[in-house]
C-alpha cells in the first residue's frame, strides 16, 4: 500500500530523516517508534507531503506521490493530529463535516456518515452542536479521529494521537482504537514515542533513531530478535511489561489446563497475558476461561497465568 524509497530531509544542518526505506502493508498499522528528534513526525508528514523530501521515492498504491497534487492526495488519507488539531470556532459537526464539504458532498451523505461514526466512536448525538473547548480531551480525541475517517479514506496517518491524554483515558480509547471495525479496513502509520502504546497497538514497529532506521519488525521481533544494541537498549527498561504485552494466550497454550466448566464469559485465546491480568485484577472473577480456534477451552487464575508466562519467557530466551 505505502513504499518509501531512500528517503532523506534536511533541515539546516541536521538530517532529520536519512535514507529511509520501509513497506507498509494494506490493513497493516505500522507504528513510527522513537525519542523526540528522531525523525518519526517528519517521515509521517512526508508521506502525504506536508514535508516535501529532498530525495528519495513515496509510493502509494504503485503511484508515486510527488507527481500527484498535493491537495488531492490529502483528500484520500486522513490524517489525526498531534493535540487533535480541531478547529475551536467549528462545531462538533462542523469539525468531522471539513473533508465531505470540499469534496462537495451532498449534506443529507455527510450527516448520515456523522451519525455513524459519531456512534461508533461513542460520542452523544447531542454533542454535534457543541464547540471543541466544550468536551472532554478523550472526546476531543474522537471527534479528531471522527473527522479524518468521515471520508472513509484507505490510509490514515496519527502523529501521537493520544500523548496528550491522561493515562485512564488513553488507555480506554487505545482498547476502542483495537476493537473499532472502521480501523481494521485502514492502512495506519502511527507515530507515538510511548513504548508501550506502540507494543499494544502495532502489528510492525519502525524503531528511529537519529533521522535513521534502527529495526522493522513486529513487537516480538524487536525484543527477541534485536538488529542491534540500540534497539536492546532501547527497551530494556520496561523489557518485563513489553513481554506480559506481546506474549499471547495462545503462546502460553500448552501449560493451561482444559476446562470443562467455562461459564459464559470465554474470551479469544489472541488476548495478551497482560489483559488477561487486567481483567483478573478488575473483575470480580477468580479465573478466567480462554477459547482457541479450534473451540478448546481453557482456564487460568493469576497465579496459573503467572507460571506459565515465566515458562514460555524461559524457553524462548534459552531455545
Amino acid at each position: 500500500m505505502i513504499e518509501l524509497k531512500n528517503v532523506s530531509k534536511k533541515f539546516g544542518e541536521t538530517l532529520a530523516v536519512n535514507q529511509a526505506s520501509f513497506n507498509v502493508n494494506e490493513k497493516e498499522n505500522l507504528i513510527l517508534l522513537g525519542t523526540s528528534g528522531c525523525g518519526k513526525t517528519t517521515t509521517l508528514k512526508i508521506i502525504n507531503r506536508l514535508i516535501e523530501p529532498d530525495e528519495g521515492e513515496i509510493i502509494i498504491n504503485g503511484k508515486n506521490i510527488l507527481a500527484q497534487n498535493p491537495e488531492t492526495l490529502r483528500r484520500e488519507i486522513g490524517y489525526v493530529m498531534q493535540n487533535v488539531g480541531l478547529f475551536p470556532h467549528y462545531t462538533v459537526e462542523e469539525n468531522i463535516a471539513v473533508v465531505p464539504n470540499l469534496l462537495k458532498w451532498e449534506r443529507k451523505k455527510t450527516i448520515g456518515r456523522i451519525l455513524e461514526l459519531i456512534k461508533k466512536l461513542h460520542l452523544p448525538e447531542n454533542c454535534l452542536k457543541l464547540f471543541p473547548h466544550q468536551l472532554s480531551g478523550g472526546q476531543q480525541q474522537r471527534v479528531g479521529l471522527a473527522r479524518a475517517l468521515v471520508a472513509n479514506p484507505p490510509i490514515l496517518l496519527m502523529d501521537e494521537p493520544f500523548g496528550a491524554l491522561d493515562n485512564v483515558t488513553r488507555a480506554s480509547i487505545q482498547l476502542e482504537f483495537k476493537k473499532l471495525d472502521e480501523l481494521k479496513r485502514k492502512t495506519i502509520v502511527m507515530v507515538t514515542h510511548d513504548v508501550m502504546e506502540a507494543f499494544e497497538l502495532a502489528d510492525r514497529i519502525c524503531l528511529m533513531d537519529k533521522g535513521k532506521i534502527m529495526q522493522i519488525g513486529t513487537p516480538k521481533d524487536l525484543l527477541y530478535k534485536p538488529a542491534n544494541n540500540f534497539v536492546k537498549k532501547f527497551l530494556d527498561g520496561q523489557r518485563l511489561a513489553l513481554e506480559f504485552k506481546v506474549i499471547s494466550i495462545n503462546d502460553i497454550w500448552n501449560s493451561l489446563a482444559p476446562s470443562s466448566k467455562a461459564n459464559n464469559q470465554v474470551i479469544s485465546s489472541e488476548l495478551s497475558v497482560w489483559n488477561a491480568m487486567e481483567q483478573l485484577r478488575s473483575g470480580a472473577n477468580e479465573e478466567i476461561f480462554f477459547s482457541n480456534t479450534k473451540n478448546e477451552v481453557k482456564s487460568a487464575d493469576f497465579t496459573q497465568l503467572t507460571v506459565a508466562f515465566n515458562l514460555y519467557k524461559d524457553s524462548t530466551e534459552h531455545g
